[in-house]
């Protein structure tokens, strides 16, 4: 048995509905971020950066693009033959196949990976956060308090408590009441979902609750250990941290990258942030093109104009193009004298000649309104947008559209062409 003191536990299986077209075909932590890294790149760095060597990645929906980007975990310095990165997808057992039916449930089916290192403490995180944490400071925090589990905290606007599990807190941090997504919450201190657990109490509470539905930390384990009087306390953070669940946060973070000092820094020697990079050329800036305060990924040709923006790698925006406020992620191409205002590009997408995205006034997504707001066009990867088209705002596409899809040449606002089954 290989002994370890603290090991992490990496939920990656999120289907990442709200980022519509964009999860059609990968799972969320998957999603490119800041035109060269996935967003699973940032907890996997935070382990690394952090002393962690052993991380077990707990992947379940459309997998393949995330083990991929995993492989053995050379970027992130976790190819160890004692630890390192081990993906944990669902698998059959000889009782019964089972899907991970929620966040406890998927770590309740992984003790016996856990076992095998026996560790002081486990440390259990999400695959779908922006951040930068020193996790030894939060065990440190734990130690010193004698906790059986630590939950990492941020306050919140009073107004956005109720999208999380709310903490309250005694003097010394100790928490005396949990509330789950509650309606009118006591307090503005919003669990992050990153927690650390002595192992024997998750171990117990895991075994004791493994029968519950959908066995789930926030409304489950935890309400459980706190009803058994264990030590709870909060660790509160208050640097950067950003849930990208939806198209709107995801489209912020990625567009406070290039602010002029940015929130989040991806330019920090001490910390840095890892991830699986290709080898391709540099980028190329033609002398037609005009580049203004954004990010252009590596192999990135550019004959256009980008203003704002955050572009990926082997990129290419043609001569007259004008990127404004948009994501383009790798291996697009934005046709000449294409108009891409406040879009969202997935990989692989093509965009004809002189076609216009983000046209006219912002009206309500028919197919799913929820999803597609924040006045955006979302194309999901693989797309083709045929030339001289016009596209209005809150819009989705996916797949390969002909003319014959747009109403004389109009996709108006609130539209969306789905092709291929990829609806969400």
């Amino acid at each position: 048995m290989i002994k370890k003191e603290m090991i992490a536990m990496l939920l990656a299986g999120g289907q990442g509905s709200r980022l519509g077209v964009l999860t059609s075909n990968m799972a969320k932590p998957a999603v490119a971020f800041g035109g060269k890294y996935r967003i699973i790149d940032f907890p996997l760095s935070n382990c690394i950066n952090s002393g962690i060597d052993t991380v077990g990645v707990l992947t379940q929906y459309q997998p393949l693009r995330l083990n991929t980007h995993i492989g053995i975990g050379i970027p992130w310095d976790l190819d160890r033959n004692r630890g390192g990165v081990t993906v944990l997808p669902p698998y059959e057992k000889s009782t019964s196949s089972e899907w991970y039916t929620g966040t406890a449930n998927a770590i309740y089916q992984n003790l016996q990976y856990m076992e095998l290192y026996n560790p002081d403490y486990v440390l259990i995180l999400s695959g779908d956060h922006i951040y930068k944490m020193d996790y030894e400071l939060m065990l440190d925090y734990h130690k010193a308090n004698n906790a059986d589990v630590t939950i990492a905290a941020m306050p919140v606007p009073m107004e956005e408590a109720s999208r999380f599990g709310i903490l309250v807190t005694d003097e010394h941090n100790k928490i005396t009441e949990f509330e789950e997504k509650p309606a009118n919450p006591s307090s503005n201190l919003a669990s992050m979902g990153i927690y650390i657990f002595s192992w024997p109490v998750l171990k117990e509470a895991l075994i004791r609750m493994k029968d519950e539905p959908g066995c789930d930390f926030g409304k489950h384990i935890i309400p459980y250990c706190h009803e058994n009087k264990q030590r709870l306390f909060a660790y509160e953070f208050n640097g950067y941290w950003k849930d990208v669940g939806t198209l709107g946060s995801y489209w912020e973070a990625n567009m406070e990258l290039i602010d002029i000092i940015p929130e989040f820094n991806l330019y920090e020697e001490f910390w840095k942030i890892y991830t699986k990079s290709d080898i391709l050329p540099p980028q190329y800036l033609a002398d037609s093109s005009k580049v203004y305060r954004s990010i252009i990924g590596e192999g990135t040709q550019v004959y256009g104009e980008v203003y704002n923006s955050v572009i990926g790698s082997g990129v290419t925006i043609e001569e007259g193009a004008i990127v404004r406020d948009s994501i383009i992620m790798q291996n697009a191409r934005i046709g000449a004298g294409a108009v891409v205002d406040k879009s969202i590009i997935a990989e692989g997408t093509e965009i004809g000649e002189g076609a216009v995205l983000g046209v006219g006034d912002e009206a309500p997504n028919a197919l799913n309104a929820k999803v597609y707001s924040f006045g955006l066009v979302t194309i999901g990867e693989n797309s083709y947008i045929p030339p001289r088209v016009q596209i209005g705002k809150n819009t989705a596409i996916s797949g390969v559209t002909e003319l014959s899809d747009y109403d004389n040449g109009l996709l108006s606002s609130g539209g969306s062409i789905i092709k291929g089954g990829a609806a969400r």
